[in-house]
């Protein structure tokens, strides 16, 4: 008779990891769900090649949350596999394939950033949507294809540890391609974003040295003629101006993501692949990196709503459509836009409606009058 496996984890370490699991499911699916909706329902970000790959960030972390979280909740509460031996199978396809997929979704959206700042005039060009499209189906295809060695038993194996309970990647034959996914699944497609990143930052600096120096010399030079288009010239000034602050802030939220991610992941990797989970004398370390990996799955979302309006501004009409929520966010008015005579006229239409609505009856008559004269 076959003497069971004694469980390497204390007690209070799996009931601890069970609660934070349930927690996760119910923030991570209701999050993620809402994250997309709010992307599809809004058309000034779903114009962005960007929103293409948070779509698939967000479907994989909602997969993430609706499948693997439960199925590991219980699986802690019951310090136990209690699912059968197919479902242990396929549970390590979907949490590792899941990893790869929001790694390569971040270097396609860390390569889509790069291509707008450093050869904008190509962006257009690279990013139709029939080349976006095949761009997702080579993300989500080849975070899969690389688990077909271990699912095929060709080079190790997926199976149920049971001294720590859990459907992983085991050893077969003395092999496994644990290691190997982390260096080519994981550490590569890091290197590649924190190179882009770099790259993006050096270009960023060049091209403010180049524009500082192209005003100063128009500055010296432009004289009378600079007054006399002056309306034409400040409105394209601040135009491309907005277009650029838009695309800094959309690049800030995805290094914030991609840091979060770097942060909640790295610590279950390496104890992974440096400590034997089998033989650590610190199952809690092993425990917290777990669930700090689960985390990434649900910050996304708050991530977004902290740090780009209009992600806000797409929530709130989420939330107002499922009566959630009350009247949806109007649209902030630039900090170049000063009060004129009519201001007070317009202020308690502007508090109750989008910036365009309030200004477009009173304006449009005025800057015809203006420019028939």
């Amino acid at each position: 008779m076959d003497v069971p496996t004694q469980s390497i984890y204390p007690h209070s370490a799996t009931l601890f990891a069970a609660i934070c699991a349930c927690v996760f499911v119910t923030i991570g699916v209701f999050g993620n769900l809402i994250t997309l909706l709010a992307l599809l329902k809004s058309p000034t970000i779903r114009e962005h090649a960007t929103t293409a790959f948070v779509i698939s960030l967000s479907i994989s972390d909602l997969l993430f949350c609706s499948f693997s979280l439960p199925l590991t909740a219980v699986r802690f509460f019951q310090e136990s596999w209690t699912f059968g031996s197919t479902l242990c199978k396929i549970f390590p396809v979907i949490f590792y394939g899941n990893v790869a997929v929001s790694l390569l979704s971040m270097v396609g959206i860390t390569l889509n950033r790069y291509i707008l700042i450093a050869c904008h005039s190509r962006y257009a060009q690279i990013y139709r949507p029939k080349f976006t499209t095949l761009q997702l189906l080579f993300v989500w295809a080849v975070s899969f294809l690389l688990l077909l060695p271990p699912i095929l038993g060709i080079w190790g194996e997926m199976g149920l540890d049971e001294a720590t309970f859990s459907c992983t990647i085991l050893k077969k034959d003395g092999k496994s391609i644990k290691k190997t996914l982390f260096l080519i699944g994981f550490l590569l497609p890091c290197l590649v974003i924190i190179i882009s990143y770099s790259c993006i930052y050096i270009t960023v600096l060049h091209q403010k040295k180049k524009i500082r120096s192209h005003d100063n010399f128009q500055i010296g030079a432009a004289g009378g003629a600079k007054n006399a288009s002056a309306s034409g010239g400040s409105y394209v000034t601040t135009t491309s101006t907005r277009k650029a602050r838009e695309d800094n802030r959309l690049t800030v939220m995805m290094v914030t993501i991609f840091l979060c991610f770097l942060i909640c992941f790295l610590p279950l990797m390496l104890a992974n692949v440096v400590d034997d989970e089998r033989k650590t004398n610190y199952p809690w370390l092993h425990i917290i990196a777990s669930v700090m990996a689960w985390a990434s799955s649900v910050i996304n979302p708050i991530i977004y709503a902290a740090s780009n309006r209009n992600y806000r501004v797409a929530y709130f009409k989420i939330f107002a459509l499922l009566k959630f929520w009350g009247e949806p966010l109007s649209p902030m008015p630039s900090r170049n836009y000063h009060q004129s005579k009519n201001s007070k006229e317009l202020s308690g239409v502007i508090r109750s409606t989008p910036l365009f609505h309030a200004v477009q009856k009173n304006s449009i008559n005025q800057m015809c009058q203006t420019y028939s004269v």
